[in-house]
């Protein structure tokens, strides 16, 4: 006989009592050694417990605890709470036992990971899309979506639960990451990012990481960005999967808290319950997808609308000899100043410094015999963007994306620069420092002639993203076109790119006779300040920008007062306002708008439009849109529209 093999049974044992673990499942004799059952009696042998059960017996007590098969008995009863059980119920000790060897720091690690997964899929719920609405109170936001995320995957059986919480998850990690888009174009454009339209501008942005930083913090920065993502997605997944785990193990919990969590919400979106001004039952990340998912049909239907725009021109069938009739014999310069926005004149840390640059540049102009007036337009972009403002100010048309540009620069829609080339009167040259490789749109613009940065004889260094400093660009247009002699009337497109953005380092005007072939702008480079130290200030971005602006002013009306003459009809504007950081983040698209002229029969065609005298446009000044100011110019000037 075995030595596992049971006494024979008290005489008064009931032989038909029943299992009380379940009626269905006889309970197993303590020496059965079928498969699964244990051999290892260890502390609790049969010999020893025999006697027990035996009066247990005789007491109406069940005899013994049944055996579950296939189930080894832990190896201490701490291991058990600390260990966290798979998919089969088995305890998965960790690297090299670690959740065994310590149960404390298991048991605060599983439930801290929790607690940090649960955290990490509310933030992404209630996080706003944009820096300035993020009070404190935003992140402690009930919202809806989180309780039917829950309720979901509590009614999902287990395989559909997980890969429900996975795509689900990385979903989240998605609209995260756009959210993170959405603020840094709220940062810089004032505007969230568009899914149709913006991907072309993160190839700029790279180019401006490069440009700022070297070629080396732009392999960096795009390593960085790829690494985030991804990172972003992962642990998206795995944190709600995490919580849909934890929802399933403690399924009647969590059916429970489910119920009072809806319940709560409810009542607190009923009755509008807010925390410091923010309303504490949101529904905002369903509204913000429902905004995405708009701008995304609107951006897709906007094409239709804009093509039908295009033909609407009221000169196109007009005749050359009939267009621009005011202004024969002159030369017409069209000159945008990079970020030179409304801000710029009003801001009360900028507005001392500019109008004494403005004053300083009436004085130049008068002593040359010029005179100005000056309003504003409302530009179609703000903080970047540059090509959009200039295309809508010389096509006539409210180019607001880079759909619209393309549309436009691959059809026929003729331009204000175009109009001058049609006559046949005007040599029409761009000077446009700011491109550094192929441009195909130039051709588009009706330009005779193109001086990229690689044209303008320049050679000294970068100051930032600027390749060339205006004072170096406006110097080589006087020799490369104005100062020759016995030419043609001329028509200019001139970009002055030094006040763009990072605005640092910044160059200074100094001599006109010095500036040879730009080797002197090395050590006013070194003299400059850094932007890495510049941009972690607000004010001093905002110091550098009207800095940059009134270096820009200071040498286009040197210029004028150099090189101008009496046939000289300039007109500077700003292209866009700057980035939020120096504007504050006002919605404010306006931009200076300047004529000057030496002749007074120019201006006295523009009487009618009410702008003020000199170079600074009224507080209280006419706007009108820059799409309107290409008819509006032509129609003054002498140009039949046709019916």
């Amino acid at each position: 006989m075995s030595h596992l093999t049971p006494p024979s049974p008290l005489p008064h044992a009931d032989a038909s009592a029943t299992d009380p673990a379940g009626e269905a499942s006889p309970t197993p004799a303590a020496g059965d050694t079928g498969p699964g059952a244990s051999t290892d009696a260890g502390p609790t042998g049969e010999e020893a417990t025999g006697v027990e059960d035996a009066e247990s017996a005789e007491k109406g007590r069940p005899a013994a605890e049944p055996l579950v098969p296939h189930q080894a008995p832990p190896s201490d009863a701490s291991s058990t709470a600390a260990d966290e059980p798979d998919a089969k119920g088995a305890v998965r000790p960790g690297w090299f036992g670690w959740r065994r060897r310590f149960p404390r720091t298991a048991r605060v690690v599983r439930v801290g990971t929790s607690v940090l997964a649960a955290a990490l899929v509310l933030e992404a719920l209630v996080m706003p899309n944009r820096l300035d609405r993020m009070p404190l109170e935003a992140f402690f936001r009930l919202p809806v979506e989180l309780i039917i995320v829950a309720a979901v995957l509590l009614v999902l059986p287990s395989t559909a639960r997980r890969i429900t919480a996975v795509v689900l998850g990385a979903f989240l990690g998605l609209s995260t990451v756009l959210k993170c888009l959405d603020m840094g174009f709220y940062q810089t454009l004032a505007r969230p990012f568009d899914l149709v339209f913006d991907w072309i501008l993160l190839n700029d942005a790279a180019d401006f990481v490069k440009d700022s930083f070297g070629r080396s913090g732009e392999v960096l920065a795009v390593i960085g960005v790829i690494v985030l993502f991804i990172a972003v997605l992962a642990v998206s997944a795995l944190a709600l999967a995490r919580v849909a785990d934890v929802l399933a193990r403690h399924r009647t919990v969590a059916v429970r808290g489910t119920l009072v969590l809806g319940v709560a919400w409810i009542i607190c979106f009923t009755t509008s319950v807010q925390v410091g001004g923010v309303v504490m039952a949101t529904r905002g990340y369903t509204q913000y997808l429902g905004n995405r998912v708009q701008y995304v049909r609107d951006g897709l239907g906007d094409a239709d609308v804009f093509k039908k725009q295009i033909p609407v021109d009221a000169f196109a069938k007009t005749p050359p000899d009939q267009l621009l009739t005011g202004l024969r014999g002159k030369d017409v310069l069209f000159t945008f100043i990079e970020s030179y926005g409304r801000v710029a004149l009003t801001d009360p840390t900028m507005a001392p410094e500019m109008d004494a640059t403005l004053k300083a540049g009436d004085a130049r102009l008068k002593s040359a015999g010029f005179a100005s007036r000056s309003a504003w337009l409302r530009s179609p972009v703000t903080g970047a963007g540059s090509w959009l403002a200039h295309s809508t100010f010389l096509s006539g048309l409210w180019i607001k994306n880079q759909q619209r540009y393309r549309t436009l620069t691959t059809g026929d829609r003729a331009t204000l620069t175009s109009y001058f080339q049609k006559t046949g009167d005007w040599r029409t040259v761009g000077i446009v420092p700011g491109v550094r490789k192929a441009w195909p749109e130039g051709k588009y613009f009706g330009l005779d002639n193109i001086y990229d940065s690689t044209h303008l004889g320049y050679n000294g260094p970068y100051f930032s993203w600027t390749p060339v400093p205006d004072q170096f660009s406006l110097e080589s247009f006087q020799k490369l076109e104005y100062g020759k002699k016995n030419r043609d009337p001329i028509m200019a497109e001139i970009i002055l790119a030094s006040s763009h953005n990072p605005w640092s380092p910044i160059a200074h005007t100094i001599p006109w006779e010095d500036l040879g072939d730009g080797s002197i702008f090395n050590q006013i480079k070194k003299e400059g300040t850094n932007p890495t130290q510049v941009w972690k200030s607000a004010k001093r971005v905002r110091t550098e920008y009207r800095k940059a602006i009134q270096y820009s002013v200071d040498s286009l009306t040197q210029w004028m007062q150099r090189y101008g003459n009496k046939n000289t009809v300039l007109v500077f504007l700003g292209d866009h306002q700057p980035v939020p950081t120096v504007t504050g983040g006002t919605a404010n698209k306006d931009v200076p708008i300047t004529i000057v002229a030496h002749d007074p029969k120019v201006l006295d065609k523009i009487a009618s439009w009410g702008w003020a005298d000199g170079l600074k446009p009224a507080d209280n000044g006419p706007v009108v849109g820059m799409d309107k100011f290409r008819d509006r110019f032509m129609t003054a000037f002498g140009s039949t529209p046709t019916k």
